[in-house]
Protein backbone atom coordinates (compact mmCIF):
# COMPACT_ATOMS: atom_id res chain seq x y z
CA UNK A 1 0.00 0.00 0.00
CA UNK A 2 1.65 3.07 -1.09
CA UNK A 3 1.66 6.02 1.75
CA UNK A 4 1.50 9.89 0.72
CA UNK A 5 3.83 11.73 2.35
CA UNK A 6 2.56 15.72 2.96
CA UNK A 7 6.08 17.65 2.17
CA UNK A 8 6.38 21.09 3.07
CA UNK A 9 6.71 23.77 0.15
CA UNK A 10 10.25 24.77 -0.26
CA UNK A 11 11.31 28.16 0.67
CA UNK A 12 11.97 30.66 -2.13
CA UNK A 13 14.42 32.09 -2.80
CA UNK A 14 15.14 35.22 -1.05
CA UNK A 15 15.42 37.66 -4.22
CA UNK A 16 12.53 35.74 -5.52
CA UNK A 17 10.75 36.67 -2.18
CA UNK A 18 11.54 40.38 -2.30
CA UNK A 19 9.97 40.63 -5.73
CA UNK A 20 6.26 39.45 -4.20
CA UNK A 21 6.61 41.89 -1.40
CA UNK A 22 7.16 44.63 -3.68
CA UNK A 23 4.87 43.68 -6.33
CA UNK A 24 2.07 42.97 -3.26
CA UNK A 25 2.08 46.59 -2.44
CA UNK A 26 0.62 47.98 -5.89
CA UNK A 27 -1.99 45.77 -5.06
CA UNK A 28 -5.27 47.40 -3.45
CA UNK A 29 -7.16 44.67 -1.49
CA UNK A 30 -4.85 41.59 -1.47
CA UNK A 31 -1.74 41.02 0.57
CA UNK A 32 1.53 39.17 -0.32
CA UNK A 33 0.19 35.70 0.54
CA UNK A 34 -2.59 36.29 -1.63
CA UNK A 35 -0.59 37.56 -4.37
CA UNK A 36 1.58 33.97 -4.03
CA UNK A 37 -1.48 31.86 -4.43
CA UNK A 38 -2.17 33.90 -7.18
CA UNK A 39 1.41 33.07 -8.86
CA UNK A 40 1.38 29.80 -7.99
CA UNK A 41 -1.91 29.18 -9.88
CA UNK A 42 -0.96 31.03 -12.73
CA UNK A 43 2.99 29.69 -12.94
CA UNK A 44 3.02 26.42 -11.47
CA UNK A 45 5.04 25.02 -8.43
CA UNK A 46 8.20 25.77 -7.38
CA UNK A 47 8.00 29.27 -8.46
CA UNK A 48 11.49 29.79 -10.34
CA UNK A 49 13.01 32.78 -12.30
CA UNK A 50 12.35 30.79 -15.67
CA UNK A 51 8.54 30.33 -14.91
CA UNK A 52 8.20 34.04 -13.63
CA UNK A 53 10.26 35.59 -16.84
CA UNK A 54 7.25 33.40 -18.87
CA UNK A 55 4.44 35.19 -16.88
CA UNK A 56 1.42 36.57 -18.74
CA UNK A 57 -0.55 39.94 -17.58
CA UNK A 58 -3.83 38.54 -18.56
CA UNK A 59 -3.27 35.57 -17.03
CA UNK A 60 -2.37 36.94 -13.57
CA UNK A 61 -5.37 39.62 -13.94
CA UNK A 62 -7.66 36.85 -14.05
CA UNK A 63 -6.26 34.49 -11.39
CA UNK A 64 -6.35 38.08 -8.93
CA UNK A 65 -10.08 38.75 -9.78
CA UNK A 66 -11.31 35.15 -9.15
CA UNK A 67 -9.10 34.67 -6.08
CA UNK A 68 -10.68 38.23 -4.99
CA UNK A 69 -14.00 37.25 -5.70
CA UNK A 70 -13.52 33.87 -3.71
CA UNK A 71 -12.41 35.82 -0.84
CA UNK A 72 -15.32 38.47 -0.50
CA UNK A 73 -12.22 41.05 -0.84
CA UNK A 74 -11.90 44.33 -2.45
CA UNK A 75 -9.75 44.59 -5.64
CA UNK A 76 -9.39 47.81 -7.70
CA UNK A 77 -6.34 46.89 -10.37
CA UNK A 78 -6.04 49.03 -13.38
CA UNK A 79 -3.34 48.54 -16.30
CA UNK A 80 -0.45 50.61 -15.46
CA UNK A 81 -1.27 48.75 -11.83
CA UNK A 82 -0.85 45.06 -13.34
CA UNK A 83 2.14 45.85 -15.62
CA UNK A 84 3.85 47.28 -12.38
CA UNK A 85 3.27 43.87 -10.49
CA UNK A 86 4.27 41.73 -13.75
CA UNK A 87 7.06 44.16 -13.81
CA UNK A 88 8.39 43.44 -10.21
CA UNK A 89 7.89 40.29 -10.32
CA UNK A 90 9.95 39.93 -13.86
CA UNK A 91 12.42 41.93 -11.61
CA UNK A 92 12.45 45.15 -13.14
CA UNK A 93 13.42 47.73 -10.89
CA UNK A 94 14.35 45.75 -8.82
CA UNK A 95 17.90 45.83 -6.93
CA UNK A 96 19.24 43.18 -4.64
CA UNK A 97 22.16 43.58 -2.05
CA UNK A 98 25.29 42.28 -3.52
CA UNK A 99 25.56 38.60 -2.67
CA UNK A 100 28.93 36.92 -1.11
CA UNK A 101 31.00 35.02 -3.88
CA UNK A 102 30.51 31.16 -3.09
CA UNK A 103 34.01 29.28 -2.22
CA UNK A 104 35.17 26.80 -5.30
CA UNK A 105 36.33 23.54 -3.81
CA UNK A 106 38.89 21.35 -4.56
CA UNK A 107 38.66 18.99 -7.61
CA UNK A 108 40.71 15.96 -9.24
CA UNK A 109 40.06 14.75 -12.97
CA UNK A 110 38.05 12.24 -13.18
CA UNK A 111 36.85 11.90 -9.36
CA UNK A 112 32.90 13.17 -10.68
CA UNK A 113 32.00 9.84 -12.99
CA UNK A 114 30.28 10.78 -16.22
CA UNK A 115 30.39 14.36 -15.45
CA UNK A 116 30.76 17.53 -17.59
CA UNK A 117 32.18 20.84 -16.91
CA UNK A 118 30.14 23.98 -17.59
CA UNK A 119 30.42 27.57 -17.08
CA UNK A 120 28.30 30.46 -16.11
CA UNK A 121 28.27 34.24 -16.97
CA UNK A 122 27.89 35.77 -13.98
CA UNK A 123 27.43 39.01 -12.40
CA UNK A 124 26.49 38.58 -8.31
CA UNK A 125 26.47 35.37 -6.23
CA UNK A 126 25.60 32.28 -7.43
CA UNK A 127 23.41 33.62 -10.42
CA UNK A 128 23.20 32.88 -13.88
CA UNK A 129 22.97 36.61 -14.46
CA UNK A 130 25.88 37.90 -17.01
CA UNK A 131 26.23 38.04 -20.41
CA UNK A 132 29.64 36.36 -22.00
CA UNK A 133 31.06 39.19 -23.43
CA UNK A 134 30.85 42.06 -20.11
CA UNK A 135 30.29 39.40 -17.01
CA UNK A 136 32.31 39.62 -14.06
CA UNK A 137 33.15 36.26 -13.56
CA UNK A 138 32.86 32.84 -14.74
CA UNK A 139 31.09 30.25 -12.26
CA UNK A 140 32.92 26.74 -13.12
CA UNK A 141 31.09 23.73 -12.40
CA UNK A 142 32.03 20.02 -12.21
CA UNK A 143 28.28 17.77 -12.52
CA UNK A 144 27.93 14.23 -12.96
CA UNK A 145 23.85 13.00 -12.86
CA UNK A 146 23.94 12.92 -9.42
CA UNK A 147 26.70 15.39 -7.77
CA UNK A 148 27.49 18.89 -8.81
CA UNK A 149 30.82 20.91 -7.59
CA UNK A 150 31.66 24.48 -8.06
CA UNK A 151 35.61 24.22 -8.67
CA UNK A 152 36.41 28.06 -10.47
CA UNK A 153 35.92 31.24 -10.28
CA UNK A 154 37.55 33.12 -12.94
CA UNK A 155 37.51 36.53 -13.81
CA UNK A 156 38.66 38.19 -17.09
CA UNK A 157 41.62 40.37 -17.50
CA UNK A 158 41.06 43.47 -19.42
CA UNK A 159 42.40 43.10 -22.96
CA UNK A 160 45.77 44.43 -24.06
CA UNK A 161 45.43 47.06 -26.90
CA UNK A 162 46.23 44.25 -29.55
CA UNK A 163 44.28 41.52 -27.82
CA UNK A 164 40.69 40.31 -28.71
CA UNK A 165 38.24 40.13 -25.37
CA UNK A 166 36.19 37.54 -26.90
CA UNK A 167 39.11 35.28 -27.60
CA UNK A 168 40.47 36.17 -23.94
CA UNK A 169 37.23 35.20 -22.73
CA UNK A 170 37.19 32.15 -24.65
CA UNK A 171 40.30 30.57 -23.63
CA UNK A 172 39.35 30.95 -19.95
CA UNK A 173 36.76 28.59 -20.91
CA UNK A 174 38.40 26.18 -23.04
CA UNK A 175 38.71 23.14 -20.47
CA UNK A 176 34.69 23.32 -20.22
CA UNK A 177 32.00 21.39 -22.60
CA UNK A 178 29.47 24.11 -22.12
CA UNK A 179 28.88 27.74 -21.30
CA UNK A 180 25.40 29.07 -20.16
CA UNK A 181 24.95 32.87 -20.57
CA UNK A 182 22.25 35.74 -20.68
CA UNK A 183 23.27 36.72 -24.29
CA UNK A 184 25.81 36.09 -26.91
CA UNK A 185 26.67 37.55 -30.35
CA UNK A 186 27.63 35.38 -33.51
CA UNK A 187 31.42 36.59 -33.87
CA UNK A 188 31.87 35.46 -29.85
CA UNK A 189 29.72 32.36 -30.17
CA UNK A 190 32.12 31.33 -33.27
CA UNK A 191 35.38 31.96 -31.08
CA UNK A 192 33.55 29.95 -28.09
CA UNK A 193 33.34 26.73 -30.35
CA UNK A 194 36.50 26.95 -31.96
CA UNK A 195 38.11 26.80 -28.03
CA UNK A 196 35.66 23.54 -27.74
CA UNK A 197 33.05 24.64 -25.80
CA UNK A 198 29.16 24.91 -26.73
CA UNK A 199 27.19 28.23 -25.83
CA UNK A 200 23.92 27.50 -24.03
CA UNK A 201 21.74 30.75 -24.24
CA UNK A 202 19.04 31.12 -21.67
CA UNK A 203 16.28 33.54 -21.70
CA UNK A 204 16.48 35.10 -18.39
CA UNK A 205 18.54 35.28 -15.11
CA UNK A 206 17.82 32.56 -13.10
CA UNK A 207 20.18 30.48 -9.81
CA UNK A 208 23.00 28.30 -11.14
CA UNK A 209 21.24 25.81 -8.85
CA UNK A 210 18.50 25.09 -11.56
CA UNK A 211 20.76 25.29 -14.35
CA UNK A 212 22.67 22.48 -12.66
CA UNK A 213 19.08 20.67 -11.45
CA UNK A 214 17.74 20.95 -15.33
CA UNK A 215 21.15 19.83 -16.34
CA UNK A 216 21.57 16.44 -14.42
CA UNK A 217 17.91 15.46 -15.05
CA UNK A 218 19.26 15.30 -18.63
CA UNK A 219 22.90 13.76 -17.87
CA UNK A 220 20.67 11.14 -16.18
CA UNK A 221 18.76 9.89 -19.44
CA UNK A 222 20.28 9.44 -22.90
CA UNK A 223 21.79 12.96 -23.58
CA UNK A 224 20.42 14.72 -26.90
CA UNK A 225 22.83 15.27 -29.54
CA UNK A 226 23.91 18.47 -29.08
CA UNK A 227 25.49 17.46 -25.66
CA UNK A 228 26.48 13.91 -26.50
CA UNK A 229 28.93 15.80 -29.03
CA UNK A 230 29.93 18.21 -26.08
CA UNK A 231 30.55 15.76 -24.24
CA UNK A 232 32.01 13.17 -26.70
CA UNK A 233 29.93 10.23 -26.58
CA UNK A 234 27.47 8.55 -28.73
CA UNK A 235 24.04 10.06 -29.06
CA UNK A 236 21.50 8.02 -27.51
CA UNK A 237 23.82 6.59 -25.16
CA UNK A 238 22.70 6.16 -21.23
CA UNK A 239 25.55 7.51 -19.11
CA UNK A 240 26.89 5.55 -16.27
CA UNK A 241 27.30 6.68 -12.67
CA UNK A 242 27.71 5.18 -9.36
CA UNK A 243 23.98 5.50 -7.23
CA UNK A 244 26.26 6.25 -4.04
CA UNK A 245 28.33 9.38 -5.71
CA UNK A 246 27.83 12.09 -3.10
CA UNK A 247 28.08 16.21 -3.62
Amino acid sequence: MAVRVALRRPQLPPHLALRIALAARELKGLDTAHLLQAVLAVSGEPITETRLSKLRAARLRARLIALAGELELPLAINEQQLQRVVGLLKGRGVRMPEEPLPRPLPYREGELRDSVRIACASERGEQLDGRFGSCTRFLIYQISPSASRLIALRQPDAPGEDEDRYSLRAELLQDCQLLYTLSIGGPAAAKVIRAGVHPVKVPAPMPVAEVIEELQQVLASAPPPWLAKAMGVESGQRLRFDSDERE
